[in-house]
């Protein structure tokens, strides 16, 4: 069981900066990591958490999709630690659809994405893991990928009209359904 880490904000210099590769993924310090990630995802409703948001720059993240007050539609998964992860291929689909951070709370933003990526991966034996992921499980990826070279969601987003506060969004997206 891990412990549940402190989640740096918007405004920390390392959600700017480019994690580093992680050459020993046995090593006893990434894989406490890896269990502190995931009870912290966990604890704070997330659906994904990347390293840097605990100020750890190495290039680990936790897809973690599940149903939760701030992502009630999203489909159940088991908690994955994707170490070294990178995009081997995309559809040329691009869908937009609302994404928060837990670094940037409060917020919610239209984000293009695409809706289909192949990933390549190694989990948190050590094991090469490639996958193909599509729709909300796809947007994760690519929104905790861009954690790990310093981009944050804001930086996609293509108007400030396709921003709402996260209690607008509570109120008429999820609502909605």
């Amino acid at each position: 069981m891990g412990e549940v880490l402190e989640i740096v904000q918007l405004g920390h210099p390392i959600l700017r900066t480019q994690a580093q590769y992680v050459e020993n993924i046995q090593e006893q310090h990434i894989q406490n990591l890896v269990d502190d990630l995931i009870a912290t995802v966990g604890q704070a409703n997330g659906v994904g958490i990347a390293a840097p948001q605990v100020a750890e720059a190495c290039r680990l993240f936790i897809v973690a999709s599940r149903p939760n007050p701030r992502y009630p539609h999203a489909p159940t998964m088991e908690p994955t630690a994707m170490i070294n992860p990178k995009i081997l291929a995309h559809s040329t689909e691009v869908v937009k659809d609302w994404e928060g951070c837990l670094s940037i709370p409060g917020i919610r933003g239209l984000v293009p994405r695409y809706q289909i990526i192949e990933v390549e991966y190694s989990d948190r034996h050590g094991k090469q893991q490639k996958q193909e992921l599509t729709d909300f499980v796809a947007r994760i990826f690519q929104h905790e990928l861009d954690h790990l070279d310093g981009i944050v969601f804001l930086d996609r987003i293509e108007s400030t009209l396709d921003l709402v506060t996260e209690q607008e969004y509570q109120k008429r997206i999820v609502a909605a359904g």
